[in-house]
């Protein structure tokens, strides 16, 4: 199409917006936005305030639209004012970069605009997520089961608790809750606050989520947890849903399994397993170990979007149960779910989960799983494992630096650091409200200069104040190198601080 000179080529127009779709993946490629092409020297962050980036960015939306190059122009801005998560140095959540070849399987299936709910319009994307999810439960070590993806590992510890309910209170879907008692559900200190979340959405009540004491590791005490059952039974309350973790969110620690499984059986409780963080584990033959018993629970939830590096969003639900996820989620709607369908219907996978539009997550990860296969996705495990372990022995012999945990369980290494004048000091309570202040100080600083990103936070029940948490991952795959700088960064960032206050 030809434009006049005065005139703007709108975005709308065919060949501009292949040219827009070309530009953009030159973008990506160029700007090392690929796990691993993160350039050592680039930073991480180039933050800036709030209020600032309104004046940076024209963020308003209004009657006429932009030209092609407009539009260019704030996808670099967009690209210019993110974290780069791709970054080696980007070590502040428990999501990382995304594996490539699963960004080219989100890139595809977000072009084909599938929505999965049923085999009629989603047909190979749904065989897809059936093969995924058959490939996760093996690994736990279930032969049959059931599963879905869910927007998030959140959604998927809600999906456990609904489940545990209907499970136990089928009535409940028609009934309401009025008639069953008061329903008890148990977590550890460190799961995830998700937990408390759904205690409250599902109509439980938070005051009826039951902290459970941690050891010294962060791992759930098996004694603690039958001791809250037996308070429960005697309060005539009714409990139903225990919450274990493997992988907690700070410490990385992972709960005893086993014997959590034989205290559920004990007393008829439903056992679910927050293995967002730490389900990564169970592909390697090596460190699996640390789910000893996964296949003795009822549920659990995985994020491959964290360890496994797999692109935003994808976590699974999966259980061992085949005969009630349909059962408890089916609203049957006769306009999608027909009943004299001229295909297998039990592929018509949507009536189990609680949302209409569902994204197509499990091609990503399909993808990638192709590309890589079992032992590749093991090796880059196996290799996040080892450089945590190399981290903490390094940390270790340098002065200043302090294990919140003597030997992390898994890729989380919680420490402080401690500036040279308070290091031969009395560890009063003066003194660690004064360490309680050194995090803060070096994460400003970090992010600031865009060198590093690391996180920090207190753990209060723990009586442990500020100190920081680095979370290694599968992409990029961290090297030695990368481990050495962050020990280095930080001692830059905060020999200093000797008159914090």
């Amino acid at each position: 199409m030809e434009h006049t000179s005065d005139e703007k080529p709108e975005i709308g127009d065919e060949v501009i917006v292949e040219l827009l779709l070309k530009e953009i993946t030159e973008l990506v490629i160029d700007q090392g936005l690929l796990s691993g092409k993160a350039l050592k020297e680039d930073r991480v962050t180039n933050f800036v305030h709030p209020e600032k980036l309104k004046k940076l960015v024209d963020l308003s939306l209004g009657d006429s639209p932009l030209s092609h190059h407009e539009i260019f122009e704030l996808c670099k801005q967009a690209v210019e004012y993110s974290v780069r998560t791709n970054h080696p140095k980007f070590l502040n959540q428990l999501y990382h970069g995304a594996d490539p070849v699963g960004l080219a399987g989100a890139w595809l299936s977000e072009a084909l605009n599938t929505n999965l709910y049923t085999y009629e319009v989603a047909p190979f994307f749904m065989m897809v997520e059936h093969e995924v999810l058959a490939h996760l439960r093996s690994f736990i070590g279930w032969e049959d089961g059931d599963g879905i993806f869910t927007p998030g590992g959140s959604l998927a510890n809600m999906y456990g608790m609904v489940l545990a309910r209907f499970n136990k209170f089928p009535e409940v879907k028609t009934k309401g809750m009025g008639n069953i008692g008061e329903l008890v559900a148990f977590t550890s200190q460190e799961g995830h606050y998700s937990i408390l979340k759904a205690a409250h959405w599902i109509g439980l009540g938070t005051d009826n989520l039951v902290m459970v004491a941690s050891d010294s590791s962060g791992r759930m005490i098996p004694a603690e947890l039958e001791n809250k059952i037996v308070k429960a039974l005697e309060q005539k309350k009714v409990p139903y849903f225990v919450n274990a973790t493997s992988g907690t969110t700070v410490l990385g620690a992972f709960d005893p399994l086993e014997p959590l499984a034989f205290i559920c059986k004990k007393y008829d409780l439903w056992l679910h397993v927050d293995a967002a963080w730490g389900g990564g584990a169970l592909v390697s033959q090596k460190h699996r170990s640390l789910m000893h018993g996964i296949e003795m629970v009822d549920s659990v939830a995985w994020n491959l979007h964290k360890m496994l590096g797999a692109p935003l969003q994808c976590s699974a639900f999966l259980t061992k149960h085949t005969n009630v996820f349909h059962r408890c989620n089916s609203a049957s709607a006769t306009y999608l779910f027909q009943t004299d369908k001229y295909y297998d219907m039990r592929y018509d996978t949507g009536d189990k989960s609680i949302q209409c539009g569902r994204k197509v997550d499990a091609f990503k990860l399909w993808l990638m799983w192709k590309a890589r296969g079992n032992r590749g996705l093991e090796k880059m495990v196996d290799n996040a494992l080892e450089c945590s372990k190399y981290f903490t022995r390094q940390l270790s012999q340098r002065p200043g630096f302090r294990l919140v945990i003597a030997n992390p369980s898994f890729t989380n290494v919680c420490f402080w650091y401690i500036p040279p004048r308070w290091r031969n000091s009395p560890e009063t309570p003066e003194w660690w409200e004064t360490l309680s202040k050194v995090a803060p100080a070096i994460k400003k600083r970090m992010v600031e200069k865009g060198s590093l990103m690391v996180s920090y936070q207190p753990l209060v029940h723990k009586n442990m104040v500020n100190f920081f948490r680095l979370a290694l991952h599968c992409q990029p795959p961290p090297t030695h190198e990368d481990m050495d700088f962050v020990l280095n960064e930080i001692e830059r960032l905060g020999r200093d601080l000797d008159n914090i206050h």
